[in-house]
C-alpha cells in the first residue's frame, strides 16, 4: 500500500467554538431574507470628494452610520423579542461588525461592537474601526469592546456544547444582557475580502442582520440611457417575531433611498 498522503495540522482559535454556536441559534430564528442590489456610485463617488477634502470615511463606517440613521426611523426593527407578547426597543443602535485582527501570525475575523452609532459621524466610526484593527489581541475575545474579561470567554469555550447552547438560550430571554454583549443588529462584509458577485445568505442570532457582497461595475438605464454604475448586493435579515412584513418592506425602501442617494455625504 502507499504510504499516507502528507498533511498538516492547523487548529483553530477558539472564538470559531463562538461562531458555529451563532449558527446553531440563528438557524432558529424566524429572519425574513431580503436580497436587494443598489446602486452606490453616487456614494462612492462623494465619499472620494470628502477624502480630497481632508475627511476621513471608508465606505463600511458610512453603510453602519447610514444603516443607524435608518433605524432611528424604524426602532421596531432592531428589537429584541422578550416573550411572545413583548418586544424591547434599546434606545441606543449597537451594531457589531467583523474586524479581521492578527492571532498567531494569522488573520482571524472577530466581531467588534460599535456602540451608539446614533451618536457617531461616519467619520468617527471610521476612526475607531481602524483603532479596533490594530489593537493588540488579549486572550480569546469574543467581542473586543463588549468590557468583558478573556476569563469569561474561555470559562464559555471550554464548556461542552449543550450547555454553550443553554447560555444562547438564556440570551434569548435575557435581551438586555445579548444587547449588552453584542448589540442589535450585525453588518458583515464579504466583499472587503474577495469579489463576490452576487448575494450570500448569512445567519444571526441579531434581531436585523446584514451582509455586504462586492461592488462591481454594472450597465444601468439612467434616464433612458445606458450608464456603467456600481452596484452593492445586499442581504436583509429581519425578525419576523418582532417586525411585520408592511414596516420591513418600509425599512428596506428607506434604507435603499438613503444608501443610493448618498445620504449625510453631502452633493457639493
Amino acid at each position: 500500500m502507499p504510504p499516507p498522503g502528507k498533511f498538516k495540522v492547523k487548529q483553530f482559535p477558539k472564538s470559531r467554538i463562538g461562531t458555529l454556536d451563532v449558527f446553531a441559534i440563528g438557524l432558529k430564528k424566524h429572519h425574513v431574507k431580503a436580497l436587494i442590489e443598489l446602486d452606490v456610485t453616487l456614494a462612492r463617488e462623494l465619499i472620494r470628494r470628502q477624502k480630497k477634502a481632508g475627511r476621513e470615511i471608508s465606505f463600511t463606517a458610512w453603510m453602519v452610520k447610514t444603516i443607524s440613521r435608518t433605524v432611528e426611523s424604524f426602532e421596531n426593527v432592531h428589537a429584541y423579542l422578550k416573550n411572545k407578547r413583548t418586544r424591547l426597543v434599546f434606545e441606543d443602535i449597537d451594531i457589531t461588525i467583523m474586524v479581521e485582527r492578527d492571532h498567531g501570525g494569522e488573520k482571524v475575523p472577530l466581531p467588534y461592537v460599535i456602540r451608539q452609532t446614533q451618536l457617531k459621524s461616519a467619520e468617527q466610526i471610521t476612526a475607531e474601526v481602524e483603532n479596533a484593527k490594530t489593537r493588540p489581541l488579549k486572550g480569546e475575545e469574543v467581542a473586543m469592546n463588549s468590557g468583558r474579561q478573556s476569563v469569561w470567554a474561555n470559562l464559555y469555550f471550554s464548556l461542552p456544547g449543550w450547555l454553550r447552547l443553554l447560555v444562547w438560550k438564556y440570551f434569548a430571554i435575557a435581551p438586555r444582557q445579548a444587547q449588552q454583549m453584542m448589540g442589535s443588529i450585525i453588518f458583515t462584509s464579504i466583499g472587503m475580502f474577495g469579489e463576490v458577485r452576487g448575494w450570500f445568505i448569512h445567519t444571526s442570532v441579531h434581531p436585523l442582520g446584514f451582509g455586504a457582497g462586492s461592488i462591481v461595475k454594472k450597465p444601468s438605464v439612467i434616464e433612458d440611457k445606458i450608464e456603467i454604475r456600481e452596484f452593492l448586493y445586499l442581504t436583509v435579515l429581519l425578525d419576523h417575531d418582532v417586525v411585520d412584513g408592511v414596516e420591513m418592506a418600509k425599512f428596506i425602501a428607506t434604507l435603499s433611498e438613503n444608501i443610493e442617494s448618498g445620504a449625510g455625504l453631502g452633493h457639493h
